[in-house]
């Protein structure tokens, strides 16, 4: 027997005048983690999501101190040829 997990995702489907008159309730729906299907005429033209919620607290500083070390070539200039490169004025 083999194991399936399947996702059923349900969206709001929505036609841009819709969207557009009850803005504010869909804004909360979003909020909630819903999704919304947005369309044109009943074709759908781009979907919604939510933004993830900024960050509340500061990041600490030094999370990977002493995971790794930074090798001295990391310091050297780089290549004539690379830099030329970058610059768009190789040869």
């Amino acid at each position: 027997m083999i194991n399936k997990l399947v996702y059923f995702v349900v969206m709001i489907k929505l036609n841009v005048h819709e969207a557009k008159t009850h803005l504010s309730k869909y804004l909360a729906k979003l909020k909630a983690g819903e999704r919304i299907l947005l369309c044109k005429r009943n074709h759908p033209i781009a979907e919604i999501t939510a933004l993830p919620e900024p960050l509340t607290h500061a990041r600490p500083i030094g999370l990977a101190k002493g995971r790794f070390t930074i090798p001295r070539s990391f310091f050297e200039p780089l290549p004539d040829a690379l830099l030329q490169a970058f610059e768009g004025t190789h040869e």
